[in-house]
Order: structure tokens, then C-alpha cells, then sequence
């Protein structure tokens, strides 16, 4: 069995705004925190099969099932949480109603239940996936040594995450009210961490920051912002600067010294000039939009850490790169 997590954050909820690659990120910061023998739980809750796809598997059942394995033999164990199962367990672990559950499930109960009340099913799915923080075996020891959740979008994240305080509310006494109170001493903790995945594009980083103060508000731990498929820059800022001034004549001498042919009109450097110009007035805009973008993430004063993007998608190779760059920036571990 592993052993306890040396680090004080046991549960990184990973959301974002649609687009941005939050399960991909979730991804690869389970195998990130699984590297060097730790076992590290991936919980799905929005019942796409998105981590099945990404780890190039079948769809998951509702099971904890081996996934993968990391550099220095950690395991990724993957968990897709079905909100029907979910309340058999919960009605099994609090009633003891065992059969009598699954003959609920036949007759419809348990779905009408999730359905009539929509917050019902939030509660479980964030129930299951604390119980996996604190489950132990008998010797003691933490069956994971840490839960990344592919959490629901950050427009929809802090009501997730906050909806057993509205339960604890609404009972006060007996079972249910103890669980949520269970779940929330687990989600408002130093054992969590909710990381924003985002682009560096107005509306998702809008987003971020508008989550990280709804997060802040509520009392939910955020942890670090995580800047999604970055571009590489390849004009330096001298370059972006002449760009940007127009300075037509410096390009087509430039192309000129470069061998191009000559800078005289009608000669190949001179043709190139306005073309290229173009690009290049597009990618100084690009670079300028993401200072801005950068600069107001900053202002958030919480860690932030960059992906590149890979050309060639994301397989499962590019996923274990992924990986292997957020475990050098240290995502999940500060």
C-alpha cells in the first residue's frame, strides 16, 4: 500500500471554462502527483468518458480501475461516478436498505430522485469522492495518496463544491446532515485545492477571474491557475516593436540581408514584405493580448503554470508530456 502523501493537498478539483482542456488537465496532474510510486485516484463526475478517451481505454465503469502507470511505477486509478450507484451507496452506507435499494433502482426511485432534486446529485458526486480522500485500510494507511477531480465548468464550480452547505442547512440533525458536514469539512480544508484551467484569451481568463472571487467568497481553497496551450512567441520584442511601427522599410532590408534578393521594388524581398508584414502584425497583436491576459491573471496572486500546445493533439503520449511538464513546475505540490 502507499504511502501518506507527504503534501498537504490531498484533493486538486480541476475546472475551467469549456474549450480550455480541464480534463486533460486533470489528466496529467494525476500522473504528475503519481510519479515516484504514489497512488492517485482520477474521479470523472460530468459522465462524458472523457479520461476513458484520453488514456486510450474503454469507457470506465463506476469501479475504481487501474488506468495507468507513472514514471517510478505510481498508478493512476480512474473513477467515472454515476449518480445512481452513488445513492445506492450512500442509502446502503446510512439506512442499511442493501436490496431494498436496488429495488428502489428498478422502480425508478433512485432516478426520479436525482432528477426532482438537482442539488441530490451533486451531493454525491462530491460524497464520493471525499469518502476516496479519507478512506484508510485497516493497517491505517490512506488508500490514495491524493484525488484529482475533472470537475463540472467554472461557471457551475462553486455551487458544486459549496451544495452540502446548502444540504448541512436544510437538515440539521441526522445522517444526511452529517455527511454534508463531513464533505464540507473536506472541501473547505488545506486538503483541497480548486486549479483554474484557462487560455490566455479575454473570456476564458475573464472567467477564471470571476471564479477565483466566487471561490474566495464562498471559503473554498483555490489553488493555482493553470494557462492551458500556449504558443510559442517567435518574434522578439524588438521585432513585435518594429512591427508594430509600421517600420516597412527595416523588414524588406532585413529580408534582403537575409538573401531574399534585393530590397528594390519589385524584387522577391520586396514582394515578401507585405505578406509577412500581415503575419506578423497578427502575431504582435496575439503577443500583446497575452501580456494582458498574463498581467491580470498575476493580479490574482495565486501560482500560475503554462502548457504548451502540441501541435500533434493530445495522445497519450503528448498526455505523459503534459505531465511531465507540470511535475517540473511543481503543479499540485505548493
Amino acid at each position: 500500500m502507499s504511502p501518506q502523501q507527504s503534501t498537504a493537498t490531498r484533493l486538486h478539483v480541476v475546472t475551467g471554462k469549456g474549450g480550455t482542456g480541464k480534463t486533460t488537465v486533470a489528466a496529467a496532474l494525476a500522473l504528475a502527483l503519481a510519479a515516484e510510486g504514489r497512488r492517485v485516484l482520477l474521479v470523472e463526475v460530468e459522465g462524458r468518458q472523457g479520461i476513458a478517451q484520453l488514456f486510450e481505454a474503454e469507457a470506465l465503469p463506476y469501479e475504481e480501475r487501474k488506468i495507468a502507470v507513472a514514471p517510478g511505477g505510481g498508478e493512476v486509478y480512474a473513477l467515472a461516478i454515476d449518480p445512481e450507484q452513488a445513492l445506492l451507496d450512500y442509502l446502503d452506507m446510512f439506512y442499511k436498505l442493501g436490496r431494498a435499494g436496488r429495488a428502489l433502482k428498478k422502480l425508478g426511485a433512485i432516478d426520479f430522485a436525482t432528477t426532482v432534486a438537482p442539488g441530490l446529485r451533486d451531493v454525491l458526486l462530491t460524497g464520493k469522492a471525499c469518502e476516496a480522500v479519507r478512506r484508510k485500510d485497516k493497517a491505517g494507511w490512506r488508500t490514495y495518496d491524493a484525488v484529482v477531480m475533472d470537475a463540472p465548468p467554472t461557471g457551475r464550480i462553486t455551487r458544486f463544491l459549496n451544495v452540502n452547505d446548502e444540504v448541512a442547512g436544510l437538515a440539521r440533525i441526522g445522517p444526511i446532515y452529517n455527511q454534508a458536514q463531513a464533505v464540507m469539512r473536506v472541501m473547505k480544508s488545506q486538503e483541497t485545492a480548486v486549479h483554474l484551467v484557462t487560455l490566455l484569451e479575454e473570456m476564458p481568463v475573464q472567467e477564471t477571474v470571476d471564479g477565483v472571487a466566487e471561490l474566495r467568497a464562498a471559503g473554498l481553497p483555490v489553488g493555482g491557475v493553470v494557462i492551458n496551450m500556449v504558443r510559442p512567441v517567435v518574434l522578439d520584442s524588438d521585432a513585435v516593436g518594429a512591427v508594430a511601427n509600421g517600420r516597412r522599410t527595416a523588414v524588406a532590408k532585413a529580408l534582403s540581408q537575409a538573401g531574399l534578393g534585393g530590397a528594390r521594388r519589385g524584387g522577391l524581398a520586396e514582394r515578401l514584405v507585405d505578406p509577412l508584414l500581415a503575419q506578423a502584425y497578427e502575431h504582435a497583436e496575439r503577443v500583446a493580448l497575452e501580456r494582458r491576459e498574463r498581467e491580470e491573471l498575476s493580479a490574482l496572486g495565486l501560482p500560475t503554470y503554462e502548457l504548451e500546445l502540441l501541435s500533434d493533439g493530445i495522445d497519450l503520449g503528448g498526455l505523459y508530456r503534459l505531465a511531465e511538464i507540470m511535475r517540473k513546475q511543481g503543479v499540485g505540490i505548493a
